[in-house]
């Protein structure tokens, strides 16, 4: 929709192909229904947030950077907040409203859309002349922009078809694996604790060398096959070779405390329940589900009453605290992921302009290009980006290629 958008505004004769009832579904599902849609800070703080091939998008982000991107859906009448970590969502909370905006605007700019499949591009002597429709039809068309989405949640419409499509003209496609994805448990301990949030926790990954490849304040969430929450989806960017590492996700359930002040703490709570058994004596230190699994862990017996604990128990329950591990099996399907991680080999296409180097007038934008950020907006702010870039260049070569007639 932004690719058309830019288009249009370039002078272009824009046709919309949405293979779903209506456009823009995947935003639906967004930041939660709200719709995180970008990220209030400069380009060059979002390509610090995306590990995979930042240099690639610089010239995109610097064309097109998170302020443009609010300045464009201001000025069509949506209403914005900053939140939390410079995230910015519609005032309204309801991503429905990004949705109806680009819509309503490219309605204005008088952009046809039509809902139906593309399943081939129709390309002659390297150059790229219409698409070929699932119903049958064939479109005639001086540029042609994919922009498709990855193969995450496929029930959106990304089931991967900007890949085939690039494919069938020689490009390299990096396999698709997922990104911003929950994690799945080596064991059992987080189905104990299912449902459980954690805020203000630290976490660190660590390989299987027990060097430390992320680390970051936030909140969790335990579930029935492992962990998930806006933490862990931004560790598991970096969660990328489970074929060849054993990654483990480190807890700090105390991240406040030193472990001298923290020590203090325990005494202090113990003082007040001298006579208890260890199991029912942690209500002020740790939440009511983790009790059972962290007891267990310290190998305690959980009867033991307060006032006989040794010192050495005392400090193999803080060490405990301060570092639950968790063994990472690997990650949850991407069909489930939020972006996928992989794609259309960068180096295929010119950064510039987003055009493809392997068939002259065909363009990419977005999640389908090998490039993904972390969570906070700035993976929108790359379909914004990307999508401005395209639709601009694919617009101003028409025009070249008219004048040079």
């Amino acid at each position: 929709m932004m690719a058309a958008h830019s288009a249009v505004c370039a002078g272009a004769s824009v046709t919309l192909i949405e293979r779903n009832e209506k456009v823009g579904r995947k935003l639906y599902i967004t930041g939660k229904g709200r719709c995180n849609l970008t990220n209030d800070c400069t380009a060059e703080t979002v390509l610090q947030n995306v590990p995979r091939n930042p240099k690639f998008l610089y010239s995109a982000m610097e064309q097109f950077p998170p302020q443009k991107t609010m300045e464009f859906f201001a000025a069509q009448g949506l209403k914005l907040k900053t939140e939390r970590g410079n995230r910015v969502f519609p005032v309204s909370d309801k991503a429905a409203d990004v949705i109806d905006t680009l819509f309503f605007t490219l309605k204005r700019e008088r952009v046809s859309i039509l809902h139906d499949r593309v399943t081939a591009l129709s390309v002659e002597n390297g150059t790229v002349n219409g698409v070929v429709l699932e119903s049958g039809e064939a479109l005639s068309a001086d540029r042609v922009i994919v922009a498709t989405g990855g193969c995450s949640y496929p029930l959106t419409g990304s089931t991967g078809d900007g890949y085939t499509l690039a494919k069938s003209v020689g490009h390299t496609i990096v396999e698709p694996k997922a990104s911003l994805i929950p994690l799945v448990e080596d064991g059992a301990d987080c189905a104990k604790m299912q449902g459980l949030a954690l805020k203000n926790i630290e976490i660190k990954v660590r390989n299987k060398k027990n060097k430390v490849i992320f680390q970051e304040f936030g909140e969790l969430l335990f579930t029935h096959f492992g962990l998930s929450g806006p933490v862990i989806l931004s560790a598991s960017s970096h969660m990328r070779n489970f074929e060849k590492e054993q990654y483990t996700v480190s807890i700090d359930l105390k991240p406040a405390l030193d472990e001298k002040k923290l020590d203090e703490r325990m005494l202090r709570d113990f003082a007040e329940n001298q006579n208890r058994e260890l199991i029912n004596a942690l209500g002020g230190l740790l939440p009511r589900l983790m009790i059972p699994v962290v007891v267990e862990r310290t190998g305690i017996d959980p009867q033991t009453r307060i006032h006989d604990m040794t010192k050495g128990q005392r400090r193999t329950l803080l060490e405990t605290i301060k570092r639950f591990d968790v063994k990472i099996a690997g990650t949850r399907p991407v069909a489930e992921a939020i972006v996928t991680t992989g794609g259309i080999k960068v180096s295929e296409i010119n950064p510039s302009t987003m055009e493809s180097k392997k068939c002259e007038g065909l363009y990419f934008a977005g999640e389908v290009i090998d490039v993904d950020a972390y969570t906070g907006g700035f993976n929108l702010q790359i379909a914004w980006a990307t999508g401005h870039l395209a639709g601009s260049h694919a617009a101003t070569r028409i025009d070249e290629k008219e004048v040079s007639k």
